[in-house]
């Protein structure tokens, strides 16, 4: 929770904002293999997830899914569209910070080389051959499955969690 003072004095604990993004190229997704942040395991470590982390001051939801993949994959995004809001305080493996996520849909254009502590693996995995279950982070393969019935669906965008 970030800790917060208003005008009034009052202080309130509110949540931190997150995007997370659905990268597609070749109707294949791009999933990462969760790793380090300053040389400590982050949460989910090991994990595959979605790429994706918390929206830096100043900084819009789609700049921060564009920076985010850069700086995990190394891959430009584009066509960004809003797919899912993730607003349940209960996410797993959340309760500390209580993150409320958006997640967008978006193409993959082009790569440069690029490595962080935090991505151990990057792997593009088609729809239908994705990871277990228990090897994705948080409630992402909850997303992923809500994903798929999407692109048999079509159903109007954006999902409210």
């Amino acid at each position: 929770m970030i800790t917060c003072y208003f005008e009034n004095g009052d202080k309130v604990g509110l949540r931190h904002v997150t995007v997370s993004a659905i990268i597609l190229k070749d109707k294949k997704v791009l999933l990462c293999k969760r790793g380090c942040y300053n040389g400590k395991p982050i949460l989910e470590f090991g994990k595959w997830g979605l790429i994706g982390g918390f929206v830096d001051r100043d900084e819009t939801l789609i700049e921060a899914a564009k920076r985010e993949s850069m700086e995990e994959t190394g891959w430009k995004i584009t066509n960004l569209k809003l797919f899912e809001v993730l607003d349940n305080p209960d996410r797993p493996n959340d309760s500390e910070r209580q993150n409320f996520g958006m997640v967008f849909l978006a193409d993959a254009v082009s790569q440069i080389p690029s490595e962080t502590e935090e991505v151990v693996e990057l792997r593009w995995f088609d729809m239908d051959n994705l990871p277990a279950k228990e090897q994705i982070a948080f409630d992402f393969n909850d997303v992923l499955e809500l994903y798929k019935k999407y692109l048999k669906e079509k159903f109007p965008l954006p999902v409210l969690d």
